[in-house]
Parts: structure tokens; C-alpha cells; sequence
């Protein structure tokens, strides 16, 4: 799965869980948020850390560090191991499944995929698991160029919509630099 253009085709996977409305749920912080943090630890094998509000926003009915997220950052050899997951376990689990849409891969090179359940993740048994929630998944490339980061991701097996394959190439051949 090694990309061999470059040293290190990866920079980081970013795994963020937002768990604004879990807090409507009773005992968020003594039952929900620790279940939470178990499944996200076991998913991406890495401890997740909380990420907090800044200040206070009455619309969001949220205080000053209240928990709203939580977030794990991988890189190097666990970056590479999670991405390889979910090429090949994950996304074959998700229910009507079509491909990865190239429009996902912004300018920098991130790609972004989203979840709307834990449940296709292997470690997750849905039985066991009383929580539902969606999680979403960064994949920043080292190469911060849109075309070269396609290229890696095609070398390293995400499968792209069939049809937006060829469109995604004509008009990114001209911007390799």
C-alpha cells in the first residue's frame, strides 16, 4: 500500500465526532460521553481528545467549555493503517455504496469523508452499542496540490465514482505542477 513517489504521501487523518446533541441525552457527561470516547478509541486505536466551546452561544444552548467534540489525530504508520481500513473493510460496509465522490477532495488535496453511523467500522458491535452518531474523516495529504493528492489516493485504492473518474482527470491534467 506504500506510495513510492514520495517518503511520507501522508501527513495526518483527522477523526472528529460531534456530540452537540448526545448532550440533550440525561447523564451526557457520567454514561454518553465515556461510550463515546471507548468507541472512538476503539475505531482509530488512539485515545480521542475533547474539544470544548470557546464561549457561550445561547442559540446552540452551549456554555463556556462545554464538550461538543471530540477529535484524533493520526499520522505515520497508524494514518497509513487507517486509511487502508477504511478502503477495505469500511467503505464496502456502507450501505449503497457508490464510490467516492471526487468532489470530497478540495483544493489543498484533503480528502473528506463523512459517516452517518459507527456501525460500519468492525470494532463497533451494534448490538453492544446503546449510542448512535456520525463521524467524520480527514485524509491530509503531505503533497498539498489537488491533482498529485488524487493520484496518491488512487495509488493507495479509495474507489472513486466510476463516472466521475474521467471528468476528475481531464481537469486536473493540467494542474500538476
Amino acid at each position: 500500500m506504500a506510495h513510492r513517489t514520495t517518503s511520507k504521501p501522508l501527513e495526518k487523518v483527522v477523526v472528529n465526532v460531534g456530540v452537540g446533541k448526545l448532550r440533550n441525552q440525561p447523564q451526557f457527561d457520567e454514561k454518553v460521553l465515556p461510550e463515546v470516547m471507548q468507541e472512538l478509541a476503539l475505531i482509530t486505536g488512539q485515545k480521542p481528545a475533547p474539544r470544548q466551546t470557546a464561549k457561550a452561544v445561547a442559540s446552540f444552548k452551549t456554555r463556556e467549555g462545554d464538550i461538543v467534540g471530540l477529535q484524533v489525530t493520526l499520522r505515520g504508520k497508524r494514518a497509513h493503517a487507517f486509511l487502508e481500513k477504511i478502503v477495505r473493510l469500511v467503505l464496502p460496509r456502507v450501505k449503497d455504496f457508490r464510490g467516492v465522490d471526487p468532489k470530497n477532495v478540495d483544493e489543498g488535496g484533503n480528502l473528506n469523508l463523512g459517516f452517518r453511523e459507527q456501525y460500519v467500522f468492525p470494532e463497533i458491535n451494534m448490538e453492544k452499542s446503546r449510542i448512535h452518531f456520525g463521524l467524520q474523516v480527514t485524509v491530509v495529504p503531505a503533497a498539498r496540490n489537488r491533482a498529485r493528492a488524487l493520484e496518491l489516493y488512487h495509488s493507495l485504492g479509495v474507489p472513486f465514482k466510476r463516472d466521475a473518474n474521467i471528468r476528475m482527470h481531464a481537469n486536473d491534467a493540467n494542474k500538476i505542477e
